[in-house]
């Protein structure tokens, strides 16, 4: 049986609409630093495009059901790669955290594994525990210890844009499985108390929430990035300056090729081209949502939802925040965004879902 056509189709699209947007938005990096055309085009291609290809296909042959038997060594072995980073004989520091591995010339982060790992084990959990996921010790106290064992990882790598998407990702599983309503507001109260502990005890989140309250705070500083992207959003009016043409990636608008990426392509391609990428990533939502309610099994409909909302959140997460609609969070634009790791584990999620759609 063939994969679902639609999705198919869309995914496309948005590999190849990432591929054009990092294209243009990397040229001024490479022109500042003096390096080949479309070096860093190139890089994603060879890191990320080839491993996940690989990753792609190789998802697209295994039978879906095949993942829950491994779900809890591959939860296991992501929680172990994450804390790997902490080890000085592989842990790479860059930007004052430890969030990549290196071996050699290769690096790897490996927060892109555990969100998938985690992702799998809630989804083959939640399936096995029946009607006990409505119970305190068979689904509230099990969905809490895998958060805060993800969370203390995430917490110690200084990456909580990634620990709250992660963790509203399974507590968004954790709603679709049938968890208590009650359980679901214990779950975000006490991520409440600790996201804004976690904000109150680092200067530079208070000053995140701080632009986001205030957009002229501290315009030099923490709010320049907002202010550029703002700038680079509305430079594109309507229809954009025309490929290529975005002025704000010359060294204006901080992290062209990554979290900031989309107020480029918002500014080549105009409102116009910005509701197009937006409409193409709920496309695919609706899609894999459908692929989803037609899974033929429990751990099907819960795995596949499990990773459309792992690939649809972060994207329009980082989309509101650079249009100033939340803080920013420094969280990277799937399929779109520099990262060989995110791309190869994206690519390895979509296989799966096409896998999964085979039996709809």
């Amino acid at each position: 049986m063939k994969s679902d056509p639609i999705l198919r189709g869309i995914i496309i699209v948005l590999l190849l609409a990432g591929f054009f947007i990092l294209a243009s938005a990397s040229i001024g990096i490479t022109a500042s630093q003096k390096l080949p055309a479309h070096y860093f085009l190139l890089r994603q291609l060879v890191t990320g495009g080839i491993a996940g290809l690989i990753l792609f296909f190789m998802a697209g042959r295994i039978p879906y059901k095949r993942w829950r038997s491994f779900s809890l060594f591959i939860f296991i072995l992501g929680l172990g790669l994450a804390a790997a980073v902490f080890l000085p004989q592989v842990g790479l520091e860059a930007g004052g955290a430890k969030r990549w591995l290196a071996f050699g010339p290769i690096t790897f982060q490996p927060a892109e594994f555990l969100k998938f790992g985690f992702i799998l084990y809630l989804a083959a959990y939640f399936s096995s525990s029946g009607r006990r996921v409505n119970s305190l010790s068979g689904g509230l106290l099990p969905f809490l210890v895998a958060v805060g064992l993800v969370g203390i990882l995430l917490i110690f790598q200084k990456d909580l844009g990634t620990l709250v998407v992660t963790a509203f990702s399974g507590l968004s599983l954790f709603w679709v499985a049938g968890g208590k309503f009650r359980h679901i507001l214990i779950s975000v109260l006490l991520g409440g108390i600790i996201f804004a502990a976690l904000v109150y005890v680092e200067p530079y989140r208070l000053s995140r929430i701080s632009v986001f309250v205030n957009p002229d705070h501290e315009p030099q500083g923490a709010g320049y990035q907002i202010k550029q992207a703002l700038i680079a959003i509305g430079s594109g009016g309507v229809f954009g300056r025309g490929f290529g043409m975005s002025r704000q990636k010359f060294q204006y608008l901080p992290e062209p090729m990554g979290d900031s990426i989309f107020a480029v392509a918002a500014e080549e391609f105009g409102f116009v081209g910005s509701l197009i990428l937006i409409f193409m990533f709920l496309a695919f939502a609706w899609r894999g949502f459908y692929v989803s309610r037609h899974a033929p099994d429990t751990f099907g409909k819960l795995f596949s939802s499990g990773l459309v909302i792992l690939i649809v959140l972060p994207s329009l997460v980082n989309i509101a925040a650079l249009s100033g609609l939340l803080p920013l969070t420094g969280i990277p634009l799937i399929f779109v965004s520099q990262g060989g790791s995110a791309l190869a584990m994206t690519l390895l999620e979509v296989g799966i879902l096409l896998n999964i759609s085979k039996t709809s």
